[in-house]
């Protein structure tokens, strides 16, 4: 049976929450998650107005295989309380929190969402200094909230540590990798940051088999080009799953059953390499399901 841990989350796109055109553009898109922007995308003066849009676009419906999340703003901000009630009484599946610095603020908004519908998810953003060193703790609270994914927020934690972000993102390796660690510590799903480049795919492309190489699920984007490249990157190959069916096969053998290690194709596997294999298939299939 597929698990919510096999759920495609190759692309996650954000949108203006008050753009209507985007919108509609995002239900005919290949991206597996759309994300309503009440926070960086939106004007104060548009806050209101975006909010009851986000709203309405979630209520009408139309996007398919693809999960909704609405990005609220801070609920520290003047308009944080109100996008909270908003979005605890919309059909959206997660509401994305921002700048979440330790267990507490998931705490304050597990409190916020207390009448939302039991299946509503809470998404945090990583993108403080605090929260880089509040990793652990943050995980830590899964099991007893609404916490089910992590979105790195690689712009804004450039910005607080006043560093360079390049396309090899040296400074920020240590905070990727240990937050996909935390993440897989206490079965949170992980959506890498952002790449500001658009219109070089191949920059982008590059970027995003970076995230691969660390274990994200997928990446956030800004731009619909991105969206196409990142489903690539974050798909299971054909090569990978040549080697996934192979094992399985080898694992289902008479001969192998029981075993806790056996060679295929030359090469030593171990049973977690059968947990790898089964979650490839499971993956590629809920992609194939998604048309």
């Amino acid at each position: 049976m597929p698990t919510a841990s096999d759920r495609p989350r190759r692309s996650a796109l954000y949108l203006p929450a008050s753009n209507a055109k985007a919108i509609a553009k995002a239900r005919t898109l290949p991206c597996d998650v759309v994300i309503l922007d009440l926070e960086d995308a939106v004007a104060p003066e548009m806050k209101a107005e975006a909010r009851a849009a986000a709203v309405a676009a979630v209520e009408e419906g139309g996007f398919g295989h693809r999960e909704v999340a609405i990005r609220a703003n801070g609920i520290d901000t003047e308009w944080g309380a109100a996008d909270l009630a908003a979005i605890a009484g919309s059909k959206a599946d997660a509401v994305l929190v921002p700048k979440v610095g330790c267990p507490q603020d998931i705490g304050r908004y597990e409190e916020a969402l207390e009448k939302a519908p039991p299946a509503m998810q809470l998404w945090a953003m990583i993108e403080t200094c605090e929260a880089v060193f509040n990793l652990k703790a943050i995980a830590a609270m899964a099991p007893s909230s609404r916490l089910s994914l992590w979105i790195m927020g690689t712009n804004d934690l450039a910005k607080e540590m006043r560093a360079q972000l390049t396309p090899c993102r040296t400074p920020f390796l240590p905070f990727l990798s240990t937050a996909v660690a935390a993440a897989r510590a206490h079965g949170l799903a992980i959506l890498d940051g952002v790449c500001n480049e658009f219109r070089d795919l191949a920059v982008f492309e590059t970027e995003a088999r970076q995230g691969l190489m660390f274990g994200f699920d997928g990446k956030s984007l800004i731009h619909p080009a991105q969206v196409d490249p990142c489903n690539t990157v974050f798909s299971p190959s054909e090569a990978d799953l040549a080697w996934a069916r192979a094992v399985i096969a080898a694992f289902g053998q008479p001969e192998n059953q029981g075993k806790g290690a056996i060679r295929v194709d030359g090469k030593m596997t171990e049973l977690l390499h059968l947990e790898q294999a089964n979650r490839l298939v499971a993956v590629a299939e809920r992609i194939a399901a998604a048309g």
